[in-house]
Parts: structure tokens; sequence; C-alpha cells
């Protein structure tokens, strides 16, 4: 299949790159150049616009940061989109986000599904991702080859756009918290005079168990934040998930509270690094 790939980020980097083992031919664009001269050395044919990049796509995936982004670049596009192409997008944009993206492509007739990425840079890399997907079920069959290079599984969401979004919300709202509070159980065990280590150590195997908590964990005792998720990238996916909790009637001061943890990481300079590194707004201030 022609695949074209919109935004070469983390993720969409590895996405391309995933497809382009699987045999497809992909083009890419990015707004700097130079984030897909890698890809570029591994097959990809890369476009100096959107309009360009999506000129004789089968499918389109849009792998970009917020929904602003989204529509900007694919309302950039449609000049060059042919009407039989499909679109897919990828991007974490929430439901407000989803409904603007759904309504450029009727207002173009593009045939537009949902799937979004569980996972991050490695799975990304490696063509593991779980996708949730939704929209017209013969749509989405016909992009079988695409999940099937990029991702281990897929979950059905829904027929309706909007519940892939949804679901990832969710999703995203556990990982979030999750990885924040590892980072508070880490900080509170050294803080007590233990070794951060120990709490690890104590979870491991048990019921309350979970492998993210190593993975995070991890980085958080080495200080290795190299970014699979960024902690802007947190930020703005926990303010989509506030606005859908309460749109929904679900309270969000759990939700809040922990988006404060990555607000303040963000502002210790953190916020291009890996989440992990939200576990330097635990520790006790020394000063």
């Amino acid at each position: 299949m022609r695949i074209t790939v919109l935004g070469t980020g983390i993720m969409g980097a590895g996405v391309a790159g995933s497809l382009l083992r699987a045999g497809h031919r992909v083009t890419v664009w990015n707004r700097n150049p130079d984030r897909t001269a890698p890809l570029a050395d591994a097959g990809a044919t890369v476009a100096a616009s959107p309009a360009e990049a999506v000129r004789r796509a089968d499918v389109v995936l849009t792998v970009l940061f917020d929904a602003d982004s989204v529509v900007e670049v694919m309302t950039a596009a449609m000049d060059g989109l042919p009407p039989s192409a499909i679109w897919a997008q990828l991007s974490t944009i929430g439901l407000a986000g989803t409904e603007r993206a759904a309504t450029l492509a009727v207002q173009h007739h593009i045939s537009f599904v949902e799937a979004m990425m569980l996972g991050t840079r490695a799975p990304a890399e490696n063509g593991q991702l779980v996708l949730l997907v939704s929209g017209d079920p013969a749509v989405l069959d016909r992009l079988t080859p695409v999940f099937s290079a990029i991702g281990s599984r897929t979950v059905h969401a829904g027929d309706e756009i909007g519940m892939a979004s949804a679901l990832k919300l969710a999703v995203n709202a556990w990982v979030g918290s999750v990885s924040a509070l590892v980072g508070q159980s880490m900080a509170l065990t050294g803080a007590l005079g233990l070794d951060p280590q120990l709490f690890l150590d104590a979870i491991s195997g048990g019921a309350t168990d979970t492998p993210y908590a190593h993975v995070k964990g991890a980085a958080m005792l080495s200080g290795d934040f190299q970014p699979s998720f960024t902690i802007d990238g947190v930020v703005k996916d926990l303010a989509l998930i506030r606005t859908a909790a309460l749109g929904a009637g679900v309270p969000d001061d759990v939700l809040a509270a922990v988006q404060a943890k990555y607000l303040a990481a963000g502002r210790a300079g953190h916020g291009s690094q890996d989440m992990a590194a939200v576990y330097t707004a635990f520790l006790p201030d020394r000063s």
C-alpha cells in the first residue's frame, strides 16, 4: 500500500519505520525536515508539504501533537488528497478535537477512522502498538495490513467516530496516574531513609505489581529521562481527559492533582523529557 505518515516525532517515526519493514511504500512529512532524514535512509520518500505527501496515498496517518496541528496539516493536505484515500487519525486529540477532524473529513468527502495508539517509543519502533480503533467496519477492514504492520493487536472500540478517542483518554488517565504514583512511592521510600529500589522489590510479583512500574521506576532510579512519552505530552493529554471527565459527570479532582505534578516537573525544565521525570516533582526540597 502507498501510505503517508504526517508527523515523524517519537511515535510517527516509529510507525513509519514499521510500515517500511512490512514492505509498504511510505511517504513522510514533518515540519522539521531533519526529523525525516533517518526514514529517508530507510527507504521512505520525503515530501516538502502535506499536499505533496498525500498526492498518491491510499492511506494517510496523522501522528501529530494536538488537534490544532491535525486540523491545520490536514487542511493543507486536502488539495492533494485522492478521493479514494482513507484518513486514519492516530493522534491523541480528545473528543472535541476528534469531532473537528471528522467534520473536516466529511466536508472533503474523505473516509475517516480512528486508530489510537497504546504504547510509547519502543512499541512504535517494533510494530508492537495496541491500536484502539473506531469507525466504519468496512473501512477498518481495508486497513488490516496497516494495523498488522504497526500493532500487535487491535481493540475495536465501536463503529462511531469518537469511541476510540474516549477509550484512549480512559487508558491514558491510568497511565499518567500510575507513573505519578510510582514516582510518589519511590520518593517517599527514599525520603524515609530507604533505598527507593526497595519499593519496586516489595511490589514485584504480587497482586499490586505491574510491569509499567518497573519500566518507569528504573528510569527514575537512573535519572535517564530520554523521552518515550514526554511530560508536555502527558500535561496535554490530562487536560483533554479532565475536560472529557467533567463533560461526562466524572469528578476530576484526582486527575487535577496528578496533572499538577506533571506541570511542576515541566516548570522545572523537564517538559521535553520522559514522563518518568514526574519523579522529580515528588522529591523533598533540600534547599
